[in-house]
């Protein structure tokens, strides 16, 4: 509402006041305006830019981070965007070996007869052999066991009969192998196969299994696997460190629940060196009860992101909490896309510094990820502690100057109120830096999850455009039919 000037006031100090308020009212609308700005850039980044979080040559972008603290931006010159252009033209692909443990079948190709004559009269010597090889897929094959039993009987006096002893089998009342269970449920969960396409597959070999055939298959096998998963939880907590994530999942039909709410597969991943083990459990909750359960007895080190439902399981005695430093870069890795680019260069932000300190840290990771603990303990605590002292000046030097609301800000806040637990890994050269190993276990089954999200998405974009379709063509008509 607009104030007249004739009921605005005479008095100097109130309109001193009225002044001041509508500076104030649009300072925070101004904010408001570039957090929506911000979040509308980080939006359609996400939706049409590349999904990657790489950022090429940002290691050499700051080799003072702390000179980069100031407001003022600085643009990459032509020779240093003409090195990296050279460098990245040299480097070529090399085709890795095929695996040498793979059976080779040998075809040999012979001269013929007529070209192995030399113009000079002699005949041609073989002096050695060109091996050039390709790798060969055959397509899985269905076979029929069949289990004879030997009959045996008495001749004499015709009253024994003996019959030989059945095999041992997973699903007594099942005509499914080991075999065909373990191809089922690899298939299903490893590599996010439903079970409508495994049936299609199935048919293809004219063998005629429904989908509820192989979901009883699917459920009756884990049953009579619970020993066998008991006995790798024990294994699995042996380990230094258990990495645990989450992700959402639907499921239909479940009592006492709607089937459009969320449940949730919870993923675990420890055990000792060289034989790691991961643990899938459903759970219709997100709660820190959970944990409880499902890590009840472990001592050791547990990885984890920001959710607040691992800190019961953390409190208790025994277990040291580390927080992934993956997900504290993930947050500054959004406030770069979100940043506005001035002209066709792109300058560096605040949140590049931030991106180029923790690639540092990963940098020293990666040159000691063959290192025993005690050689990449020894290397974290020679470089990696000077790198975090001078990354968390920055965060105080930063933190205050930037709006919380930001993207930026989200980062910052973020990195604050978990530096402890993410930079905790420091202190034993056992400890991981990030929860990685959790998320790509559990990777195959977000992909399966997905893949039905983007069906449900095209589904209802194809209705939306019908839609909008003929709602166009019944204006038109009316349109027409007035004129």
């Amino acid at each position: 509402m607009e104030n007249h000037p004739d009921i605005l006031p005479n008095d100097v100090e109130a309109l001193k006041k009225l002044i001041l308020g509508q500076q104030q009212q649009i300072q925070g609308q101004q904010r408001k305006i570039l957090t929506l700005e911000e979040a509308l850039r980080l939006e359609r980044f996400n939706r049409f830019g590349a999904s990657s979080e790489k950022a090429p040559g940002q290691g050499e972008l700051f080799n003072e981070a702390e000179g980069c603290v100031d407001d003022t931006e600085e643009e990459p010159t032509d020779s240093d965007s003409a090195t990296e252009q050279s460098s990245a033209e040299k480097v070529k692909p090399k085709r890795k070996p095929l695996p040498s443990n793979l059976p080779r079948v040998r075809k040999v190709y012979e001269l013929p007869e007529s070209e192995l004559q030399c113009p000079c009269g002699c005949t041609l010597t073989e002096i050695g052999e060109e091996i050039s090889e390709q790798l060969d897929v055959i397509p899985a094959t269905f076979q029929v066991i069949q289990h004879a039993r030997k009959k045996y009987a008495c001749k004499s006096c015709e009253d024994t009969i003996k019959t030989a002893e059945k095999p041992a089998k997973i699903l007594p009342k099942s005509n499914a192998s080991a075999g065909t269970l373990a191809y089922v449920i690899t298939a299903k969960y490893q590599d996010g196969l439903p079970l409508h396409r495994l049936s299609n597959i199935f048919k293809r070999f004219d063998v005629d299994l429904s989908r509820q055939t192989l979901s009883d298959w699917t459920l009756k096998t884990a049953t009579q696997c619970e020993p066998i998963i008991e006995a790798l939880q024990k294994q699995l907590n042996a380990g230094p460190v258990v990495h645990c994530d989450e992700t959402t999942v639907q499921v239909l039909k479940e009592p006492d629940k709607a089937a459009q709410s969320k449940s949730y597969m919870w993923v675990q991943k420890g055990g000792p060196p060289g034989k790691p083990v991961v643990r899938f459990n459903y759970d219709r909750g997100r709660s820190g009860q959970v944990p409880l359960r499902l890590l009840k007895g472990y001592q050791g080190a547990l990885m984890t992101d920001g959710y607040t439902g691992y800190n019961a399981i953390a409190e208790q005695e025994g277990i040291t909490h580390l927080c992934c430093m993956a997900h504290l870069r993930r947050k500054f890795v959004d406030a770069q896309k979100s940043v506005q680019k001035k002209g066709k260069a792109q300058r560096t932000s605040k949140a590049d510094v931030a991106v180029s300190y923790i690639a540092k840290l990963y940098a020293i990771e990666k040159s000691h990820r063959d290192s025993d603990a005690t050689t990449r303990h020894s290397a974290r605590q020679e470089k990696s502690v000077l790198i975090l002292k001078g990354f968390r000046e920055w965060i105080n030097k930063t933190l205050p100057k930037v709006l919380p609301k930001s993207k930026l800000g989200e980062a910052l806040s973020y990195a604050d109120k978990y530096w402890d637990k993410a930079t905790r890994y420091i202190e034993n050269g056992e400890w991981p830096i990030d929860n990685n190993p959790a998320e790509n276990a559990i990777r195959p089954f977000v992909i399966g999850r997905n893949y039905v999200d983007f069906c449900i998405m095209c589904i209802y974009f194809l209705f939306e455009q019908h839609c909008r379709t003929s709602r166009w063509q019944q204006a038109e008509r009316q349109y027409i039919y007035s004129t």
